[in-house]
């Protein structure tokens, strides 16, 4: 039998919190269940709709799986490693392994050894690419969400770590907390650029 993995990572952009990836293996019936069960690009769902999908994807796949590198590795390795490595992680905690893997975006996963193809806006072609994104959205939304206590200035909750103006403006007046990705360039709000000096 055919099984298809889908393959799709949350966080890539944030400035906070790890990268988080999630795996998918599907046989074609799945596949086709998947969509029936309205699983589509995790960002098109509300949070309540994808809180909801996760334990009936978990049942309905033929395995699944979740991992992520942390703000640590993302820092070492560069944002792009650390999105390879967490979506290797994933795969090599499948216990049932695909025929091939299809990946949102447009490179493969290196030295993983399965046939791979890259599929440009896969969360919205392919039903197991788009149930990776909804388990791995939900899961980091999970792990922000329980952050957000210990660091209520930099309204996480709401803003998942992305760089909102609001996010900006808090690490601008209290800095960056050891959870921020100290390699990633972060601008200032609107409202602090004219305190910066002139560029000479």
């Amino acid at each position: 039998m055919v099984l298809l993995a889908g393959v799709d990572e949350v966080g890539r952009g944030c400035l906070f919190g790890p990268v988080v990836a999630a795996v998918v293996v599907v046989n074609t019936t799945q596949e086709q269940a998947l969509g029936e069960l309205g699983v589509t690009d995790s960002k098109k769902l509300s949070a309540k709709r994808r809180e909801t999908l996760v334990p009936q994807i978990q049942a309905l796949v033929t395995d699944w799986a979740i991992a992520s590198a942390s703000v640590a590795e993302i820092d070492q390795l560069n944002i792009l490693q650390a999105t390879f490595l967490a979506m290797t992680r994933a795969v090599e905690k499948l216990q049932i392994k695909p025929t091939e893997i299809f990946v949102d975006g447009r490179q493969t996963i290196p030295r993983l050894p399965y046939p791979q193809q890259a599929i440009i806006q896969g969360d919205s072609k392919i039903k197991a690419i788009a149930a990776a994104s909804i388990l791995a959205k939900v899961q980091r939304d999970r792990e922000i969400i329980q952050l957000a206590e210990h660091y209520p200035e930099y309204d996480l909750a709401n803003n998942k770590g992305y760089g909102t103006q609001k996010h900006r403006q808090a690490i601008w007046q209290y800095g960056l907390t050891p959870h921020h990705r100290q390699s990633f360039k972060i601008q200032p709000p609107p409202q602090q650029l004219e305190l910066l000096p002139e560029q000479e």
